[in-house]
């Protein structure tokens, strides 16, 4: 009697359980949701928020903000008529300014035009203090001039400037939200389908990894709050994609364990402890290699990727945690029903046919030299197709569509040869103007420059290069300023996008070693080996090193961008080292545990293979069409970093991990556990018993 009365109570405590979750959960996201509202409000995408305080466009435009009427918005009216400007498109002309001057206040009053030598265009600087620092009211005034500047009978007419290149930037930047998150969810349905082959299992790890997006929205508002964490248009992009794509590997994992469960266990509840108990640890690992990659980013200067670490880290700890307690709080509630119409039936033994990976497996393990000497040749030869890299990206260059300010300075650069169309401002001591003002009419490079205003001990000089912006020409009178003056600072929007190169370069060198021992470290306590962290690392940078190859190959012979982003290199590194080293988890852990079973070498690298083949290819088609979502956007940074990432998972889901690392673990054999106790020959009598498998997976793609 006692002892079905305590059955009946073990079993009523089960079934709580998952409710218990769900609950809790609910609980959760109506407390998060009031912040995660509030991320996009916190959200910047201006240069100087991107750059370190330390750097001279910083200083400068820290300072001139404080100058009478805050922050100078700056704007240039372009009219142009390829045929050359008529006395009526003069009027015009000087007929929309006349009442832009009337409708806003601006700085100098009515501007004067400047004519082109060959007659096609006219240029109007125009500038207000307005708006101050305030985004939302710049956006206005840009907006508003442009509804009174605007085409008429053949004159184009165009608002460019670096106040109509930050409205139009901002635009860009606003729109991604909704459409990268759409496109994400789509490209994660179709693939799920496709994968479960159900109508109804896809659409539960969908939308737990929609709960989860939303809590790491609430959790990144909490940091910004909490800490002033730097949330960016990319990195809370970036978040979502982690988000979609590493919680949609980590459902993929369980699910398909869990249906194997389902076999042994007649109640699902047990099957799912079971199955979590199995690939719990595995994913426990995995994630914490990714957020640990990413948190090296904390070290760089720059603000933009130190603030993309936590919030990367965020996405990966709320994908690990919906789907190690929601998701199987909810596929429990269910119960096997979920999986139909291919309902795992308790008892039974699923078809056993040769896999693809079998397949693969085979063909490294009789020519495993041969194969990784194949294979290591191909990724070099594909890293040579870095060097093909196009140059650092412009400012004009940074969008795939050209908004109007682009379109403005393109005419600008072409019209007026020889004269820049972009201020460069020099911000010096006020008791110090007229000398530094003479220094810089001095300086080689200099076309112009005039005084500006003067306040809390400051004086602004805006300066005016003979050379078009982000010019080599332009770039050297901008160091031969800084050179000349000490003490004075040279800012604006050229000088920003030295100060990000230099800085990325600086990042480089100290996040990518942080990268590279705080991953060997994790492995070498989770493999107990030094050769297969090695092993898993090497293969990982190699793959980058191929990955940017191909993007030299690509991105300007076939996608027409005609520059590199400078943060590429650092930040695809980051994200495909630890994604990367991630799935390399799966397959070693496996490995391992076959051979602690008794398990020869070679036996146990195919058998790894031949049991998460499916499951790693599965999440590395998800994760690299997450990402490839971001070659979509309107931005080419976000383009690149997308293709990048995207063509690397690829590479190491279908080449390194299958072939590659196979190939060299059963060429090394017991070497590759070295100096574990697994590299030793085992004493048959003492051979360890088979223990608990941590990744056990079916043939069967899940």
């Amino acid at each position: 009697m006692r002892a079905a009365e305590t059955t009946t109570t073990r079993t009523g405590r089960r079934r709580a359980v998952p409710w218990a979750v769900l609950g809790l959960w609910i609980a959760v996201i109506a407390l998060v949701g009031p912040f995660a509202a509030k991320l996009a409000d916190v959200q910047h995408d201006k240069v100087t928020d991107y750059l370190p305080a330390s750097a001279d466009s910083t200083r400068a435009a820290k300072i001139e903000d404080k100058l009478p009427g805050g922050e100078t918005t700056e704007m240039v009216l372009v009219y142009h008529r390829d045929g050359g400007l008529s006395a009526a498109d003069r009027k015009t002309a000087a007929g929309q300014v006349a009442e832009i001057t009337r409708q806003h206040e601006l700085i100098g009053g009515a501007p004067e035009g400047i004519p082109s030598k060959d007659g096609t265009t006219l240029m109007y600087p125009v500038a207000s203090n307005e708006p101050g620092a305030n985004e939302a009211q710049r956006d206005k005034l840009v907006n508003d001039v442009r509804e009174v500047a605007r085409d008429e009978g053949g004159l184009s007419v165009d608002v460019g400037g670096t106040g109509a290149l930050a409205t139009d930037s901002g635009a860009v930047y606003d729109s991604l939200g909704g459409p990268l998150l759409y496109t994400t969810v789509a490209v994660v349905a179709v693939l799920l389908i496709l994968i479960y082959r159900s109508p109804v299992l896809w659409l539960v790890p969908l939308v737990v990894a929609g709960v989860a997006d939303y809590m790491s929205m609430g959790v990144a508002y909490g940091l910004n709050q909490a800490f002033g964490t730097t949330v960016s248009g990319q990195s809370s992009g970036v978040m979502t994609i982690l988000v979609f794509g590493a919680g949609t590997d980590y459902a993929l994992l369980l699910v398909s364990r869990y249906r194997e469960e389902l076999r042994r266990f007649e109640r699902p509840y047990e099957a799912m402890v079971a199955a979590l108990r199995g690939c719990g640890p595995a994913v426990l690992a995995s994630s914490g290699t990714v957020a640990a990659g990413l948190l090296c980013l904390l070290a760089a200067d720059l603000n933009s990727s130190r603030g993309m670490g936590p919030l990367g880290t965020v996405g990966v700890l709320c994908a690990l945690v919906a789907m190690m307690t929601l998701l199987p709080a909810i596929l429990v509630i269910v119960g096997r029903r979920v999986f139909w119409p291919l309902v795992p039936v308790f008892g039974s033994t699923p078809k056993q046919r040769r896999s693809l990976f079998s397949a693969m497996g085979s063909s490294a393990g009789r020519r495993p030299l041969t194969v990784l000497a194949s294979g290591a040749v191909l990724l070099g030869a594909l890293a040579l197709g870095s060097l093909g890299l196009p140059g650092p990206l412009k400012q004009e260059d940074s969008f795939v569509t050209k908004p109007e300010a682009v379109v403005a300075m393109e005419t600008v650069a072409k019209s007026y040869p020889g004269q820049g169309s972009q201020p460069i401002d020099v911000i010096t001591p006020q008791g110090r103007a007229d000398e530094t003002l003479a220094i810089v009419r001095a300086t080689p490079g200099v076309g112009s420059a005039e005084k500006g205003r003067t306040g809390d001990g400051w004086t602004e000089i805006s300066v005016f290069a003979k050379s078009a912006p982000q010019s080599a020409g332009e770039t050297a009178t901008i160091k031969s300023l800084r050179d000349e003056l000490k003490g004075s600072y040279v800012g604006g929007d050229s000088a920003q996008q030295i100060d990000l190169e230099v800085t990325n370069a600086r990042d480089t060198k100290i996040v990518v070693p942080l990268v590279l021992v705080s991953v060997m470290l994790i492995l070498i306590g989770l493999l107990r080996s030094l050769v297969a962290p090695l092993l898993l690392v090497v293969a990982v940078v190699a793959v980058w090193g191929a990955s940017l190859g191909i993007g030299g190959l690509v991105f300007e012979p076939l996608l027409g961008l005609k520059g590199t982003d400078p943060g590429l290199g650092l930040l695809s590194f980051v994200f495909l080292v630890a994604l990367g080293v991630d799935y390399g988890i799966f397959l070693m852990h496996r490995m391992r545990e076959e051979s602690l079973a008794g398990a020869e070498p070679t036996a146990a690298a195919l058998t790894a293979l031949r049991t998460t083949g499916g499951v790693i290819a599965s999440a590395g088609l998800v994760l690299a069409a997450t990402f490839a979502v971001l070659t979509n956007m309107g931005l080419v940074q976000l383009v690149q970093l997308g293709f990048v990432i995207a063509v690397g998972v690829l590479l190491d889901t279908f080449l390194v991990r299958t072939y590659l690392v196979t190939s060299a673990s059963v060429a090394l054999r017991r070497k590759v556990w070295w100096p574990g106790v697994l590299s030793r020959e085992p004493d048959p009598a003492e051979r360890t018993a088979p223990i608990e498998r941590s990744i056990g997976q079916s043939d069967r793609t899940p």
